[in-house]
């Protein structure tokens, strides 16, 4: 299993990277304030520099998706690691499928996120998306059951062999870390307190 940082502390990721720890890094536009990178172009190209050729996510910042597509084509010109972070969903109900599906044939890497039940991984594999993110945290704040939406998806994409690598994501206890790996998650990304 592979350990992502979700995080935009560069002296964080450094220290992890140094440590042979992680594997990649994920973000988005609120993590990235709150470690205080005002200038998103700026702070990703440093991170994707300093974990090169591992993976950095970066997040769309719209609800429209042709501007998600265009967008994406930005970021991905910013370093050739970078996978542009996708919702299964726009705020509006619309899938985003079509733009997952898109960016991949174009060769830019998709993290397809927020998946919260298997439907969602299977369209999202179905689509081409590189990494697939479940939102364990979020799961079991409904009432779900995050470690067999894990372990139900892991087998679904072996079993059909789907490229896509499942990522779980929305962390909130080390047992979490534990209850991701074992239910067989292909990466964890948690923030550095959990790794800590």
């Amino acid at each position: 299993m592979e350990i992502f940082l979700d995080s935009a502390n560069l002296s964080e990721i450094q220290k992890w990277t140094d440590m042979g720890i992680i594997d990649g890094v994920t973000t988005n536009p609120s993590i990235m304030l709150k470690d205080g990178a005002y200038n998103i172009e700026t702070r990703a190209k440093e991170i994707a520099k300093l974990i090169s050729p591992n993976p950095l996510s970066v997040e769309v910042t719209t609800n429209d998706l042709a501007e998600m597509v265009s967008q994406a084509k930005k970021f991905d010109s910013w370093a050739q690691n970078i996978a542009i972070k996708i919702p299964q969903i726009n705020q509006d109900g619309v899938p985003c499928y079509g733009v997952i599906k898109q960016l991949e044939e174009a060769g830019i890497m998709v993290n397809a996120t927020v998946a919260l039940s298997i439907g969602q991984v299977m369209l999202s594999a179905k689509a081409g998306a590189t990494y697939i993110s479940i939102f364990a945290g979020r799961i079991s704040d409904e009432g779900g059951d995050s470690a067999a939406v894990i372990a139900n998806s892991a087998d679904w994409l072996e079993r059909w062999d789907y490229k896509s690598k499942i990522i779980v994501g929305s962390i909130r206890s080390v047992g979490d870390v534990i209850s991701a790996a074992l239910a067989g998650a292909h990466i964890v990304t948690t923030p550095p307190a959990m790794l800590a």
